[in-house]
């Protein structure tokens, strides 16, 4: 904290001052924050177990996390194979013509290709595609297709301007310099795709944005494209004319499929790679830090099964279950209390946020022979690091097409444990908490309930929140896209929303002279504005049940205010400039101080609280507030 800043004029000094000063941002990184140095604890964690020696009786998913991750360490064995792994995938799929000088067309088209990518490896090139659940219709999985992915963190970065000149010039030499690590000369460009592809803040409206075609008509629609090629690439189904798809909307391909290996640009030319120089980053990363997040990411249950055995207390999942329980009862309360919402709409509100279903911790088959079964058709060979990164690239293709015929299975989790984060799934109206995030600072048996109510509790209130967001709010209580309130209410929420937007969009970063995206970013703020509303309240009413807490030694804060302070305390932090641009750019979430300043300004309690006078930065005349 820096106790010398007044509270009332900027929270976010006064309670992160200090920390952000004695955090310098390593060399390997873009930020340092709150948030880092969690993830960094649980990565060691994650270390200590991977690195453990395979026991007799280790259960076969754990076995194979083990290996991928000692694979992936073990880079003498990764520059003795080189790119030999990489350019046998390249062939097999026609070659890669920046690579091969007299390179013919193979007797397959492009479309073949893009679903070959898809059915073989998973990678979604030009077209994004994946099966699952019909928006319309949550308990049907169909094939949906989507704008792509680019290469760069936000399609802003290809608009070519002042500003994003050096992050594309870096980009273009990056693909270069891949490309004659397997062979090329330095002659290839990149394309320029922007106009391919909708801005992010012009995705939140899911209803506009759901357009679902039969095969045929997808086919009338976009004639230039053989769909029927690309989707009986990957597609063992037999597809029908009338087949269902969701549609939003040779070189550039195989680099797509290049891109997802920087393994070998990283030990074989560490220095001058796009996302170093796009988000100013001095220096690789640790082996051992890519190693644990490659295996998190691609076998994240088997993981998350070590990391449950002997770093989570079961009672935390019943805390949990018990805050979520105090969490509802405050939303209730305030659904009672808004005057803008009609009494029909208000009651199926209601309806949706009591069927919510909750997700904690884990899922119970971790603590069972079940998990085997999850890996059971993954190879994983010892000390071939990019033959277990292709293998798992063809099992999770196999993973995904092999929905298309079942039904939605809602009480599965995608999710793995051992991560720092939270989410809500809006088809399956769920919220869920690994975990990895029910820890201090955001959670821990030991704290005074206002610190766990200030942590855990508003992350629980803005997951919750999220159901109701601008895009949460188009889905029912069975998570199916559907118009559920009425025109009145509707335009009374994007008025509230509007001014969530325009509040935001005024707050500019002085690093960078830039403003944030108001539009981009409503949700996310509805949502952390959300959550301290009622998280607050549910701390309050736990009060009222149980009593005021004794008073901590050492602060003169009391309980009320360390609410707020602990709130504030999970986005300390700095990042370098080049990564605020970034986020500015591409993030659905707000930066970390906007995150603190946007919502405890809005806060009625945060002003009672600390007793900020109205017409003070933290308490302004003018608040802004959708639940």
């Amino acid at each position: 904290m820096d106790q010398t800043a007044d509270p009332c004029t900027d929270f976010f000094q006064f309670a992160c001052g200090m920390w952000n000063k004695k955090h310098v941002i390593p060399e390997d990184r873009a930020s340092i924050n709150t948030f880092e140095v969690m993830a960094d604890q649980l990565q060691k964690i994650l270390r200590g177990l991977l690195e453990e020696p395979v026991s007799p009786d280790e259960g076969e998913a754990t076995k194979k996390a083990k290996l991928f991750y000692s694979a992936c360490m073990n880079t003498s064995e990764i520059e003795t194979t080189g790119d030999a792994p990489v350019i046998a995938v390249l062939n097999s799929l026609g070659g890669w013509p920046v690579t091969s000088p007299n390179w013919t067309l193979p007797d397959f088209s492009v479309e073949t290709l893009i679903g070959r990518m898809r059915g073989q490896l998973n990678q979604g090139v030009l077209i994004d595609q994946w099966v699952g659940p019909d928006d319309k219709n949550s308990s049907v999985n169909v094939i949906q297709l989507d704008q792509m992915a680019l290469g760069l963190s936000s399609r802003d970065y290809f608009l070519r301007t002042n500003s994003t000149r050096r992050a594309l010039d870096a980009y273009v030499k990056f693909m270069t310099d891949v490309a004659e690590l397997v062979g090329a000369d330095r002659e290839e460009g990149a394309e320029e795709l922007q106009e391919a592809t909708m801005p992010e803040a012009d995705r939140h409206d899911t209803g506009s944005n759901y357009v679902k075609l039969s095969l045929a008509e997808l086919m009338a629609e976009v004639p230039e494209f053989n769909w029927l090629d690309y989707l009986s690439a990957f597609l063992k189904e037999k597809l029908t004319p009338h087949e269902p798809i969701v549609v939003v909307l040779w070189n550039y391909v195989l680099w797509r499929l290049v891109l997802e290996f920087p393994h070998l640009v990283e030990l074989t030319r560490p220095g001058d790679t796009s996302s170093r120089r796009c988000l100013g980053i001095q220096s690789d990363r640790n082996r051992w830090n890519l190693c644990i997040e490659w295996t998190n990411k691609r076998l994240g249950m088997a993981v998350g099964a070590l990391f449950i055995k002997d770093n989570f207390n079961p009672e935390s999942k019943e805390t949990a279950l018990e805050m979520i329980h105090t969490l509802r009862s405050a939303f209730s309360d305030l659904l009672e209390e808004n005057d803008w919402m009609d009494d029909e709409t208000r009651s199926v509100a209601r309806e949706k946020a009591n069927a919510m279903n909750e997700k904690i911790g884990y899922p119970e088959m971790l603590t069972k022979p079940k998990v085997a079964e999850e890996y059971r058709n993954l190879t994983v060979m010892e000390n071939q690091h990019l033959q277990n990164m292709f293998n798992w690239l063809k099992f999770d293709a196999s993973k995904n097409l092999g929905r298309l015929r079942e039904n939605v299975n809602k009480a599965k989790w995608s999710t793995a444990p051992a991560v720092l984060n939270a989410f809500y799934n809006p088809n399956f109206n769920d919220i869920v908490f690994p975990a990895g995030i029910l820890q201090p600072l955001f959670y821990s048996q030991h704290l005074p309930k206002s610190l766990n109510y200030g942590g855990i509790g508003v992350v629980i209130g803005h997951e919750m929140t999220h159901g109701f967001d601008d895009k949460g709010r188009q889905f029912d209580k069975e998570g199916n896209l559907k118009q559920w309130w009425n025109n009145r209410t509707i335009h009374a929420f994007r008025k509230r929303a509007q001014c969530i937007i325009d509040q935001y969009s005024g707050y500019e970063v002085e690093q960078v002279n830039q403003f944030i995206n108001g539009r981009m970013t409503q949700g996310e703020n509805i949502a952390d504005n959300g959550g301290i509303k009622q998280a607050y309240r549910a701390y309050r009413q736990w009060v009222k049940r149980n009593g005021e807490e004794k008073l901590l030694p050492g602060i003169k804060l009391n309980h009320d205010q360390l609410f707020f302070l602990n709130y504030a305390r999970i986005w300390c932090g700095t990042m370098r400039p080049e990564d605020a641009l970034s986020k500015i750019r591409s993030s659905v979430h707000s930066l970390g101080p906007i995150r603190v300043l946007g919502p405890l300004s809005n806060s009625e309690d945060f002003a009672r609280s600390y007793n900020c006078p109205v017409g003070s930065k933290m308490n302004p005349k003018k608040k802004c507030s959708v639940w």
